[in-house]
């Protein structure tokens, strides 16, 4: 049976960062389109190294754009010192992939729907499989080419026409010499 801190039930929304003053508040690093949802107070969120949870959100504020959070540890004994925050440095905050809203726009997709699926040309010559999504000035496909090392493809219908989660693949329809780099 599987449990909540298994990668492939699970997904990051957030990784723990340096404390923030002395009363026990973190920084976290964001990766979810609704922190407001996900971090939430009375949140529980699994985590990764999962011996370092559950942690429970006790409060969540904004300061200068960045998130700080109050935790509390499994026993329900809140975080209130920087030193015991400081351990948590670099924990990932994860949430079950079955508590995440279904997508309403059709050409939109959750990075763990992307990672493994099968990369193939136009042709259907495979050409590798998505590794990871990476978020940077545009989104970005990391696959793993099928000959050895990786590829970056921007994510974008005119490069990526055809995307088929059920069916395990996706189409990349790549310009002149964007491979070669």
């Amino acid at each position: 049976m599987s449990t909540p801190n298994e990668p492939t039930d699970t997904v990051v929304v957030g990784r723990i960062g340096r404390p923030h003053g002395v009363r026990g508040l973190v920084t976290v690093e964001v990766r979810t389109d609704d922190p407001d949802l996900r971090f939430a107070p009375g949140a529980v969120l699994a985590t990764d190294p999962p011996e370092r949870g559950p942690l429970t959100v006790v409060d969540k504020r904004w300061h200068s754009g960045t998130l700080l959070l109050q935790l509390a540890d499994a026993a329900g004994a809140v975080y209130d010192v920087r030193e015991a925050v400081d351990e948590l440095r670099n924990t990932l905050l994860l949430v079950p992939i079955a508590d995440l809203p279904e997508i309403e726009e059709p050409d939109s997709y959750y990075d763990h729907q992307l990672v493994g699926l099968t990369a193939r040309l136009p042709d259907e010559s495979v050409l590798g499989e998505v590794a990871a999504v990476r978020h940077e000035a545009q989104d970005l496909l990391v696959l793993r080419r099928a000959e050895g090392g990786e590829a970056l493809i921007p994510f974008v219908s005119a490069i990526v026409p055809t995307v088929d989660v059920a069916g395990g693949f996706l189409v990349v329809d790549p310009p002149e010499g964007l491979l070669d780099l």
